[in-house]
């Protein structure tokens, strides 16, 4: 199940798809976690489901673009890293009238700042091999 989600396919730039950090596991996870989380804390699981969805869809987005730039997997890409993963599930609970407009743009920066800023504690604490 830690098989990479681009089967270790090229694209026509012969760069991988998104890289070697993007496996079925971490998508499975989110698609199973997310939606418990998401009941938990008193959202349907249908939109927890499809927050999974458009969230792995913006970081297969971001490590997409990433590739294409010749950044490789894992190395920090400010912003890029952020934006597509949270923006994704914002927008889509925008367009079913869950969030305003400007809890939209909100969360995308609280999103960003929480996870620059987590990241470095995680690495402090020895759970992420990289400070970003």
């Amino acid at each position: 199940m830690n098989a990479r989600v681009d089967n270790e396919k090229l694209f026509i730039d012969n760069k991988p798809l998104f890289g070697s950090t993007k496996t079925w596991r971490g998508i499975l996870a989110s698609f199973l976690l997310t939606p418990a989380l998401a009941f938990l804390i008193g959202i349907s699981v249908w939109h927890g489901f499809m927050i999974a969805v458009t969230a792995m869809t913006g970081d297969l987005c971001s490590s997409f673009i990433k590739r294409r730039l010749n950044i490789a997997s894992s190395d920090r890409a400010r912003i890029l890293d952020q934006v597509p993963e949270s923006a994704l599930p914002y927008l889509y609970l925008y367009t079913y009238d869950e969030i305003s407009l400007s809890f939209f743009f909100t969360g995308i920066f609280i999103f960003t700042l929480a996870d620059l800023l987590l990241s470095k504690v995680l690495y402090k604490c020895g759970i992420r091999k990289r400070p970003y």
